[in-house]
Parts: C-alpha cells; structure tokens; sequence
C-alpha cells in the first residue's frame, strides 16, 4: 500500500484525505484530483485501517499525513467513513493551530447497527479488524464517546444502497453501511443528504462539488 500520494500546487491550503475501512488511497484519487485542480495542494494518505484500533490509526495515520503539510499551511481534511472517526479521535487530544474545515462522507458518528448485529459472525473481525468492532452503536462504541465537534463541520450522507441485506440492518434512510441519523454529530456547521451509496459516494460529482463548496464557503449549496 502506497502510504500517501502528495500533489502540491503551489498553494497554501492543503487537503488531507483519509479513506475508510477496509478501503485504499486509490479509492479516494477523482476526488484528489478535483480538488488539486480547484487549486489545492493534496496529501492522500493511506493507513492499514482493519489493522489496529481507531486510537492508534488516528494517531500514526493523522500524524503522518500532517507531516507532509508545511506547518504554516492551513490545513482542510475531507474523509469517508472510518476517516472521520480518525480525525475526530486525533482533534480530542491535539490541536491544530491551522485546522482549516473538514468534510465527512458517510461517517458513522453514531455508530452502526450493522456492526452490532455482525460484530460476532465469524470472519467479521477478520476483514473489519479491531477499529471495525469499534463502530457499533453500544458501549464499546468510539465515535459515540468523542463528543461534539469543536471544529468547523460539514457531513455529507446518502440514501441509496447496493448492499440491501445490510440495509436490512439500518434504520431508513441509510446509504447501505450507515443510517442518515447516525451521520449526524452536535456542533457540525452544516449536514446535507443526497441519493449515493456508502461505497461509492466520494466518486458521486455532486458530492464533489459539494465538498468543494464547504471547503470554500462553509457551507454546502442548497
């Protein structure tokens, strides 16, 4: 696995992408490349998320992937699922002098239900690792233990699924690995809902003309 791939631009604002479970960088690369043509500098990183538990992602993935923005530079962070908790988790113990605003695709701020009803299936731990086992919603759950956000928050969510028997698992509307609700997290500055799916909503154009618009004006476009 690639541990990063960086574009600069020249610019002063920088761009940290941190895919999901079970996910690579290269899942994250259109969107990459369309934000270093709106003219910002990008560090895509990738971090072996179904290895070790969400502290320590956060710590060695975030981490890392500040090391390679200058540390004058403001710094945006876009993520999908899994990343969102990363950045969450980092930002309770850390603070960044130059935090910019940070975008979140699918998060699971709540949890899953789909992790409590699969968490003891064999071969679930086996393919999700330990951070997997850590989405639920009960008492074990990490992102409903982090709080609110203390940063300048957008959530994107979807309500379209491939997967219908996890669907099956969620309340409605869900985007096939986490429900609308469970997206949502007290203190974010905006939240908007469209018709992607979980997999593949960071590929959707909507999406990513989205992500833009918040990254630049703090709110998404109605």
């Amino acid at each position: 696995m690639t541990p990063y791939v960086s574009t600069q631009t020249g610019s002063e604002e920088y761009v940290i992408l941190l895919h999901g479970l079970a996910r690579r960088n290269r899942s994250m690369s259109k969107l990459a490349a369309v934000l270093k043509d709106s003219g910002y500098s990008i560090v895509n990183y990738g971090y072996p998320s179904t290895r070790f538990p969400i502290e320590k992602l956060a710590e060695e993935a975030i981490g890392g992937a500040l090391a390679q923005c200058p540390k004058a530079a403001k710094t945006h962070f876009v993520t999908h699922s899994l990343g969102g908790i990363l950045v969450r988790q980092y930002l309770k113990t850390h603070a960044l002098d130059n935090l910019g605003r940070v975008v979140m695709l699918g998060p699971p701020n709540q949890g899953s239900q789909v992790v409590d009803k699969l968490a003891n299936v064999p071969g679930f731990k086996l393919i999700n690792g330990p951070a997997g086992l850590q989405l639920g919603t009960g008492e074990m759950s990490v992102p409903r233990a982090l709080g609110p956000a203390h940063f300048e928050l957008g959530v994107i969510a979807g309500t379209r699924s491939i997967n219908l028997i996890l669907s099956t698992m969620l309340p409605s509307p869900n985007d096939g690995k986490v429900a609308v609700e469970s997206t949502k997290l007290d203190g974010m500055a905006d939240h908007i809902v469209l018709p992607v799916t979980h997999t593949l909503m960071m590929n959707n154009e909507k999406v990513i003309q989205q992500v833009i618009h918040f990254l630049k004006h703090g709110s998404f476009m109605k």
